[in-house]
């Protein structure tokens, strides 16, 4: 009887053993930079930033409008804005204290306004974690 492939050597065990170790850590990178992509779409994230502040003097109170832009991907609750440090006890948004993704949602405070001070106003959520923050003379 013949021998079919003669006097051919196979490879030896350990150019074997590397081979296979190398081609597991390049499947296994694949698939977790592919996993890793796939997760990206699934976190939602809210990211508010106050556009513009507008101050209206009156007599005795003031109004005081804030433009808000959510361009994250979820919805955003303000629970509490705050005016140096003080909380807004009197404030009004436009249909709910939700800016949903993509939206301006304006906000309306009432409080007295002096010409020619700094306002810094400033934005929580329910948790009471400052999302944005905004300062401008009025």
């Amino acid at each position: 009887m013949k021998k079919k492939f003669g006097n051919k050597k196979a490879l030896s065990p350990v150019v074997a053993a590397i081979i296979l170790i190398a081609v597991t850590v390049a499947v296994s990178i694949a698939v977790a930079a592919w996993m890793g992509s796939l997760t990206i779409g699934f976190m939602e994230t809210a990211e508010l930033t106050i556009t513009d502040v507008d101050f209206t003097i009156g007599n005795p109170s003031g109004i005081i409008t804030v433009k808000v832009t959510n361009s994250g991907t979820s919805p955003f609750t303000v629970n509490r804005i705050r005016v140096n440090g003080e909380n807004a006890d009197t404030w009004l948004s436009g249909t709910s204290n939700t800016v949903t993704p993509g939206s301006i949602e304006t906000f309306t405070i009432t409080q007295p306004i002096a010409p020619g001070t700094k306002y810094a106003v400033s934005l929580y959520d329910i948790d009471n974690t400052m999302i944005g923050a905004h300062t401008a003379t009025a």
